[in-house]
């Protein structure tokens, strides 16, 4: 059987792709003898933003150190396999097939989620190979996420909180930090991004407080910035100061080997993580910077390089011109994708966008006004929840962003080739969903 006839299947033992719950998938790990009580210490990162980027970033800086990493992440771009990487390397077709099976007849046709069945199937292949931490992302909130059936990780993390998926998890920056910080666990520190509002600061503290987990805050106990400026590796390098045995010093670090100005602040929040396992764990400088370099995480601000559409930027445009792709898809992701484009400034930007009907695409887009010279809108290929591209060049026209429709990416990637044929070095940036990255990445990489 293969995997997407399993996977498929598995979509139908509940009605609702979401269903917020720990009794569905605390009762299938029971039947299955506990897999997530025998599992390496576990560092459980919650958030809106940066979770995922975080995560690779902290499994670089393991791996680099010589240690082996379980990773847990969600969604996937191109394939299921992405989501579950054991001991260092992504699980293959047969491993993977064998523990869905195993959680499908465990499960015995009980309603049940596909997050959760999956997750399930995650623990059983962690809990069957050795590994020295287990690096987990949640997958939505954190209270009700399946992932919090860990009773006591070794470490938390909180990334940067805002709104998002406000259906279920509530409608202010309040409700949505206060299921992120379930995460929290008695006794074990969670090591935080500074937040957005002091609002938001103050659920987490009580929270904090109520189970008493030491908060190791960004801005409090420890510091990140650019070295623009200063004299550092790379070409202008990252500046950190730490909590840990050498957190008194300003250190230097090379730039993230993930683009955009916020992964140093997504890489400085594995970095103090990295710190806060010790003594358990020896991370080293020397590992953070070889991490840094080696980090690899598609789909977020990826230079598109290798592949067709690569091909046709080539091959239609003057030398120069470069094709990006990034998967953030909410109003925050897209005011660091705007900080990131003041380091465009001077040529042209051109959108392909894409993007989900459950979100408001002027939350997307507002922030990029002004910053673009014209725009494609493209509806999701084989998404049922797609955001008809009409509907997105409705709301770009009102923010004069000369979008014009397109059938399919490769069509709006020649529209704006036959536009720009003779115009000087510029950029086109696919971006506005995770599908539409997933989408993108099958037949293009970097």
């Amino acid at each position: 059987m293969s995997i997407d006839t399993l996977l498929a299947r598995l979509l139908t033992l509940h009605p609702k792709m979401i269903d917020l719950s720990l009794t569905r998938l605390q009762r299938l790990l029971d039947a299955l003898g506990n897999p997530e009580r025998k599992l390496p210490p576990v560092v459980h990162i919650a958030g809106t933003n940066g979770k995922g980027s975080t995560a690779a970033f902290l499994r670089a800086f393991v791996e680099a150190a010589g240690l082996r990493a379980h990773v847990y992440t969600s969604p996937h771009l191109v394939a299921f396999n992405e989501r579950i990487r054991v001991a260092g390397t992504l699980i293959d077709d047969d491993q993977l097939s064998h523990h869905l099976q195993r959680c499908e007849e465990a499960n015995a046709g009980a309603p049940i989620t596909f997050f959760e069945i999956t997750t399930a199937a995650a623990f059983l292949a962690f809990s069957d190979h050795g590994a020295d931490l287990l690096i987990l992302e949640t997958g939505l909130g954190g209270r009700l996420d399946a992932t919090n059936v860990i009773d006591q990780p070794r470490l938390t993390c909180i990334t940067p909180v805002s709104l998002d998926h406000q259906q279920y998890l509530g409608d202010t920056i309040e409700d949505i930090m206060a299921e992120k910080a379930g995460i929290l666990k008695p006794g074990v520190a969670c090591v935080v991004a500074a937040q957005s509002t002091r609002a938001a600061d103050k659920v987490l503290k009580k929270k904090a407080k109520e189970v008493a987990a030491p908060l190791i805050w960004e801005g409090a106990d420890w510091f990140a910035r650019p070295a623009t400026g200063r004299r550092s590796e790379g070409s202008g390098g990252m500046l950190y100061k730490g909590h840990g045995r050498l957190g008194e010093a300003e250190r230097a670090f090379p730039d993230p080997g993930l683009s955009g100005r916020h992964q140093v602040r997504n890489a400085a929040l594995a970095m103090a993580c990295a710190e806060a396992l010790a003594p358990d764990f020896d991370i080293s400088d020397a590992a953070i910077k070889m991490g840094l370099k080696t980090v690899d995480w598609p789909g977020r601000m990826q230079h598109l390089t290798r592949g067709p559409l690569a091909d046709q930027v080539q091959a239609g445009l003057r030398p120069g011109w470069e094709l990006w792709l990034d998967g953030g898809h909410n109003n925050a992701a897209s005011q660091m994708l705007a900080q990131h484009t003041r380091q465009w400034r001077g040529s042209d930007l051109w959108l392909v966008f894409g993007a989900l009907n459950q979100r408001a695409p002027l939350d997307f887009l507002k922030p990029l006004e002004g910053k673009v010279r014209g725009m494609r809108c493209v509806t999701l290929p084989d998404q049922d929840n797609a955001l008809p591209a009409e509907d997105a060049f409705k709301t770009a026209s009102q923010l004069n962003m000369n979008p014009e429709t397109a059938p399919t990416v490769e069509d709006a990637v020649a529209s704006i080739i036959a536009e720009c044929a003779d115009s000087p070095p510029g950029r086109i940036l696919i971006c506005g969903s995770l599908y539409l990255a997933g989408h993108v990445l099958k037949d293009n990489c970097g």
